[in-house]
């Protein structure tokens, strides 16, 4: 089993060229199953489990609590896992073909309001390297709604501060975001100084660099993120991503039209960018019971 496990990790990395989150929880998820069906049943070979196994685990994942959007993902891994079985004629039927996962109901995403995000991008300490750095992170992230894997993995000549506007590339294309005035300056004041400072290597050409002078991690943004939500008193827990969700919350609530969101955001389907107009008309709805006096 295991053999063939690593294989369909080497597919999606080399053929569909999947991230290495998205390799990672793959592995996870048809890894926690075969523990499973090794610990409950009598099953061997990946030719030998049935269909009445996977219903009995996904029985056993709502038994212990999992949110119906985890038993989805974990369903959505092991299709993708039976489906390359079966292309390689490792298996003869799968057993996903008749499987129902629970529908899963799609909540609105959290956003920070407009003072939280002032407070947020307020608390970089700009009289040192690191701060300034912070800063034009902080206010890149949120000016254009990119992906923090994106974010990390932006090179010195994808910015253009004169024309304002940042080239942002990803396995599924290329786009031109624009950035503010805001964001333009904090990136001007790292670039012209700071990173010439940090950077380890004179030839290193991602942007923004740790405080080793080496590129800057996912991990390692996300602790700089969490120490300035603390710092600002937001109660909210915060992550990287709620400010690419407030980006197109605030984008759509000050008349932004979906399908420029879309581009920026870089969805592939309109109907992923919708939910942030779902999310200001219940805005509208909140302001509405709120002020009118008949409501």
């Amino acid at each position: 089993m295991n053999l063939s496990v690593k294989e369909f990790l080497e597919y999606l990395e080399q053929v569909k060229g999947a991230s290495d989150n998205t390799i990672q929880s793959y592995h996870r998820d048809v890894n926690h199953f075969i523990t499973f069906v090794q610990g409950h049943f009598d099953t061997k070979e990946l030719s030998g489990i049935t269909g009445t196994q996977l219903n009995a685990y996904i029985k056993d994942m709502e038994d212990r609590g999992r949110a119906s959007s985890t038993i989805s993902r974990n369903m959505a891994s092991l299709r993708s896992f039976f489906q390359y079985l079966m292309r390689r004629n490792l298996i003869r039927k799968d057993p996903t073909e008749m499987l129902i996962t629970p529908k899963v109901e799609k909540k609105a995403p959290e956003v920070l309001t407009f003072g939280e995000i002032e407070l947020l991008l307020g608390q970089p300490y700009e009289s040192d390297d690191k701060g300034i750095r912070d800063k034009a992170m902080l206010e890149l992230l949120y000016a254009t709604g990119i992906r923090v894997t994106e974010l990390i993995g932006l090179r010195e000549d994808d910015i253009n501060i004169t024309m304002g506007y940042i080239k942002c590339s990803s396995s599924k294309g290329e786009r031109i975001i624009p950035i503010g005035q805001a964001a333009q300056l904090a990136l001007f004041k790292y670039m012209n100084g700071p990173r010439n400072q940090m950077i380890k290597e004179t030839d290193e050409k991602t942007l923004f660099v740790s405080c080793l002078g080496e590129s800057m991690s996912r991990q390692g943004f996300w602790k700089i993120v969490k120490i300035y939500s603390k710092k600002a008193g937001i109660k909210k827990k915060i992550t990287p991503h709620i400010l690419r969700h407030s980006f197109a919350s605030h984008l759509v609530e000050n008349g932004a039209d979906l399908r420029s969101v879309q581009e920026m955001l870089g969805h592939a389907n309109i109907s992923t960018t919708q939910v942030y107009s779902k999310l200001n008309d219940f805005k509208l709805r909140d302001v509405y019971i709120k002020a009118h006096p008949r409501a």
